[in-house]
């Protein structure tokens, strides 16, 4: 397959309402073309796609992501807040740091090769279930966003 066929199936895939995560395992297991999660987030963030069907998801959700430049006021309600970094630590491609809906907090990475880390910051606690699949579902809007 070439590399203009690989692009307009990922576009297709993402456009019918498939996750990165989704699109990832079918080009390995339909195609036998194997690639990292975070080539192909760089690779769709240049086509040409409706993510609408793949946000829906994550729009149910709604966590909240917080600018550090903005100030929020959130009447002491729960959620999960997600930082980027505008300077990237030393070995990774991204990071940054989350508050959880519980109150844990700590720092993430994503290194070179697509791999997420996720490191507790103080006594701040661990996270929740529900606050990991959070945080995934906004990191990953925050990916597909960063076109």
């Amino acid at each position: 397959m070439e590399e203009i066929e690989r692009n307009q199936l990922i576009a297709k895939l993402i456009s019918d309402g498939m996750s990165l995560s989704d699109v990832q395992k079918a080009l390995k297991d339909e195609y036998n073309i194997q690639m990292t999660y975070m080539e192909l987030r760089l690779i769709s963030s240049d086509l040409d796609v409706n993510w609408e069907k793949c946000d829906a998801k994550a729009a149910a959700a709604k966590p909240k992501v917080i600018d550090p430049n903005d100030t929020v006021d959130d009447g002491g309600l729960g959620g999960t807040q997600v930082n980027v970094n505008k300077v990237v630590r030393p070995g990774a491609v991204m990071s940054g740091d989350v508050t959880f809906a519980s109150g844990a907090r700590a720092d993430w990475q994503i290194d070179p090769m697509g791999r997420l880390a996720l490191n507790p910051i103080g006594d701040s606690g661990k996270p929740t279930e529900a606050d990991l699949q959070e945080f995934q579902m906004e990191l990953q809007r925050i990916l597909q966003g960063a076109r």
